[in-house]
Parts: C-alpha cells; sequence; structure tokens
C-alpha cells in the first residue's frame, strides 16, 4: 500500500473506477500475444497496485479478475453525469447517497497451466455467503464480493482519523489497495488456491474498452424483454451485435433473468470467448493503430499488480487466442436469507476440492505402494493440510493438496513458500501428530511440532526433492476425481472453443 503523502499513482485523474466486470480485462490480459516492440511501452504502463505479492509472470499461474461496482473514479470523484447516463448507473445525487457501493460484482478466476495451453476458469457468484480470512469493517461474514467494500470502508475510517488533511486521491487509493487485497484474500480462502495475478476494471473501464472493441458480438436463447435496473433488452434470438452501452447492459443484467445472477455470470463468461474470437479474426493484434488504441484505454483503465509482467506473461498466451479456454460456474448448495439479504449458501470443502482437482489434477498413479501404517481415516478427516511450495516445480503444491485431499484429509492454504528449500519439511500443530507422521512418511522425512501451526493443521513445506509420484503413489486408488455439477442453477461449462457460446 501507498505510505500517507506517497505522490498519487500513475494512472491520474482519468476514471479508472472499477466495474463488476473484467470481461475486456480478460481478454488483454489473455489474448495479446505477438506484440510489436513499438508498444511496449504502452504495455508497461499497465499495472500500478501493490496490493498483493505478484507471482511468476512466465508457467502455471493463477489469475483472478475483479470488476467493481463503483461510480466513482480511483480518485474519489464521482464520474460525470453523461458517464453516467451513458453507463445507465445511477445519477450523481444517487451516488452520492450511497448507490453501487464497492461491491465486487464479478470474479473469475482462471487457471493458466504451464505453457499456456488448456487454461480453465471459474465464476464465483457474487452472493456466496463466506466466512472472510479476518474481520473487514467489524464483520466476519458476508458475501464474497462484500469483502473488497467492507475492507476500503474500514481503512479509509482509519486513514481520516489518523491524518485528518489526507487528500481525496490518496484516501481513495489506499482505500482501494485495501479493498484489493481482501478480495484476493477471500478468494484464496474460498478456493483454496493462491492467486499469482489480478486485473480489475470498472464501469466506465467496460464502457470504453468495449467503444475501443467496436461493441460486442453475443448470442442469446431467447429474446428478452427490457430490464429497467440494466437498460438490457434484445428483441430476437441468436447472434446479434452490441454496441458498448448495450454490451454493458447485457453484462450487467441480473433481473429477469431465471437464475438472477448465476446467469449473469454465463453473460459474462460469454463476453469474454466474443471479445477473445474478435481479437483472433478481425486482425486487431496485426494492426498497430488498432492495438495502440487498445492498449490507450487500457492503460487508462485496467489495474493489475504492479510485479506481473505483461509482457513475459503473454509470450506463452498464444494459445489462448485460440480459444483454449473453458469457464465454470462454481456450485451453490442453496438460496437463503441472512441478515434481509439474499444469499448463496455453499459448501468450502466441496468447492476447494473441486476447484483444485480441476486446476492440478492428479496424474494416474502406476502402480501404488503399500498402505503405510499410522493416522487413521478419522484423523485425516479432522487435519486440515497446507501446502507450500520451496522446490521448483511449479503448481506442485496444488497438485499435492488435491492428492492428500482424496486421501481424506481437508484442503488449507496453497502458497509458495518463502524461501527456497531443499528438503521436505513436515510441521504440525495439536492434535496432529499422527497424521504429520503418515504425511511425513510419504516423503521419507520424519515431522516436527511447531508452535507456529494452528491445532489441527499440518504443514507441508515442499522442498526441491518433492515429487507428486510420493504422495500419489500410496494413495487408495478410487473412483474418478469430485464430479462437477453439470446441472442447476449454475449450469455446466462455457466453453471458448468454437465461436460464441449461447447464453440467457
Amino acid at each position: 500500500m501507498v505510505k500517507p503523502g506517497s505522490p498519487a499513482p500513475f494512472w491520474g485523474a482519468a476514471g479508472k473506477a472499477g466495474y463488476a466486470l473484467s470481461c475486456v480485462a480478460a481478454a488483454l490480459v489473455l489474448a495479446i500475444s505477438g506484440f510489436s516492440y513499438f508498444v511496449v511501452k504502452n504495455v508497461d504502463d499497465i499495472g500500478g497496485s501493490h496490493a498483493i505479492v505478484s507471482g511468476p509472470s512466465i508457467g502455471a499461474q493463477n489469475i483472478l479478475l475483479m470488476g467493481l461496482e463503483s461510480r466513482t473514479d480511483w480518485e474519489g470523484n464521482i464520474l460525470p453525469p453523461d458517464v453516467l447516463k451513458a453507463l445507465h448507473a445511477c445519477n450523481a445525487q444517487e451516488v452520492a447517497d450511497g448507490c453501487g457501493g464497492n461491491d465486487t460484482n464479478t470474479l473469475i478466476l482462471i487457471h493458466i497451466p504451464a505453457g499456456g495451453h488448456k487454461a480453465v476458469g471459474f465464476s464465483i457468484p457474487r452472493d456466496d455467503w463466506v466466512t472472510f480470512p479476518t474481520a473487514y469493517d467489524g464483520q466476519t461474514q458476508g458475501k464474497i464480493d462484500q469483502a473488497y467494500g467492507l475492507a476500503l470502508a474500514a481503512e479509509e475510517s482509519q486513514l481520516r482519523q489518523q491524518q485528518p488533511n489526507i487528500s481525496q486521491d490518496q484516501l481513495a487509493f489506499q482505500g482501494n489497495e485495501a479493498g484489493r487485497t481482501a478480495a484476493v484474500d477471500s478468494v484464496e480462502q474460498l478456493t483454496g488456491v493462491h492467486i499469482d495475478h489480478f486485473a480489475e476494471l470498472n464501469l466506465d473501464g467496460f464502457y470504453e474498452l468495449a467503444s475501443v472493441m467496436g461493441g460486442v458480438e453475443v448470442c442469446l436463447n431467447q429474446p428478452v424483454p427490457y430490464d429497467p435496473n440494466s437498460g438490457f433488452y434484445a428483441a430476437h434470438a441468436g447472434y446479434q451485435h452490441l454496441n458498448a452501452k448495450m454490451a454493458l447492459a447485457f453484462v450487467r443484467q441480473r433481473d429477469g433473468l431465471a437464475n438472477g445472477d448465476l446467469d449473469r455470470t454465463h453473460r459474462q463468461q460469454a463476453v469474454i470467448d466474443s471479445v477473445l474470437q474478435e481479437l483472433r479474426t478481425d486482425g486487431v493484434l496485426d494492426d498497430l493503430t488498432k492495438l495502440n488504441d487498445l492498449l490507450s484505454v487500457a492503460k487508462q483503465y485496467l489495474i493489475t499488480d504492479a510485479g506481473w509482467n505483461l509482457l513475459d506473461f503473454i509470450s506463452q498466451m498464444r494459445s489462448i487466442t485460440s480459444g483454449d479456454l473453458s469457464f465454470r460456474t462454481l456450485p451453490i448448495e442453496s438460496y437463503s436469507t441472512i441478515g434481509g439479504q439474499d444469499v448463496n449458501i455453499i459448501n468450502p470443502s466441496y468447492i476447494k476440492q473441486i476447484v483444485q482437482e480441476t486446476f492440478y489434477p492428479a496424474p494416474a498413479s502406476p502402480s501404488p505402494k503399500p498402505a503405510t501404517s499410522g493416522a487413521s481415516t478419522a484423523d485425516a478427516a479432522q487435519t486440515t493440510v497446507d501446502v507450500y511450495n520451496g522446490g521448483n516445480t511449479p503448481g506442485l503444491a496444488g497438485q499435492v493438496s488435491a492428492a492428500l485431499v482424496k486421501q481424506g484429509y481437508q484442503a488449507g492454504q496453497i502458497a509458495n513458500a518463502t524461501s527456497a528449500l531443499t528438503t521436505t519439511e513436515i510441521l504440525y500443530g495439536t492434535g496432529s501428530e499422527a497424521a504429520a507422521a503418515k504425511i511425513a512418511s510419504l516423503f521419507g522425512v520424519t515431522s516436527a511440532a511447531s508452535t507456529s501451526v494452528a491445532a489441527g493443521h499440518v504443514e507441508v513445506l515442499l522442498g526441491a526433492d518433492a515429487t507428486l509420484a510420493e504422495v500419489t503413489g500410496s494413495a487408495t486408488p478410487s473412483s474418478s476425481p469430485v464430479p462437477i455439477p453439470t446441472t442447476g442453477a449454475q449450469g455446466g461449462v462455457v466453453n471458448a472453443v468454437n465461436g460464441i457460446p449461447c447464453v440467457d
């Protein structure tokens, strides 16, 4: 976070507020490849946030696409009336009275495997009810999209007390940095995977980028009557081209859809498909003028973590532009009302399993080793395993975690170790000695108690000598991985393979 009194962030007063849809941001981040070095400066100017510690820019990585429901720019200024009117997003007085807020109405987590092929993404429904990693503005639970706004409000309140004369732009900047950190932390806790990078956009930013793209092509399963809350309507089903204003209305609509916000996530996924398709087929990436126009708007409105080297990243992403990307929406169990709010009830353990097995599928074990005596099935079920990668194999922590989940352990944190390790270490907290001993035996090491590890937890610190075979070789042969539901309100997979999918 920027310290009080530091210079204003580089994006200035251009209005990089944040919106609930990172669709075009996703296309920019995932699709642009083969850059001419004439545009290197424009690419280098995208970024600016120090809300997280960035992961690698080459190889396997997890990327969170965020959209912020805000009608203000990053300096806290309400967007101009003509912009608000075009965005169908309240008037200035309504914004001043609290319309819009600062919720992340779009959260899409994408895994890029090493080599940049077969990428997969999960949309996280905004109304999923979660326990936050820490209290945000006094709240320990809430909808996952509220973490950003609650942390922003708490940070700004504290800054006002500590620095009564703090400038509005610094107040807004540091508040949004706190919000980004909270959103990333909340998604990491829910999914059990570490996030290496993020990209963030807003109402105004989406509109401007869609304008530069000349709108988007979408496909609808049926006509859509006028929705006064978003401004969207469609007179007929099938393929149709939407201008920037209607594209924004399309991805914002939830009222009037059979499955509400869950149907909206499919629209968001479909717009990413559409933009990727346009970038592939319309020659944008081969036209220096068009590319510079796109990047000029991107560096004005798009925010990413400062440590993400986009030039390195896009050098391996050509396969994404060929359409090798699929989306799913994380499942919910039921709808409910908590504190007067409509929420989704979810199963966090099931979600962790789904995400980990999708992102880090364990290879088939050729010949299981004899089972190791020690921890019982009950011990495993009561033990949460946190896995940290201190070795040289990207993505190994997630793969090891998924393999241990198959053996009955509970998934915990997955991240890189703070330093490189030669040999794997197994540490355990109170009550986890038997489970730790069994896990340690898989790696041929001895476990040790640690006061820094929470009760009921085992911490696996993978060294350079660690391999996945050590874990999968001892696993009890079982049926197929945990199934990902294809029916229900969240629907099935949305593919970006053969053009643009049709959605509700």
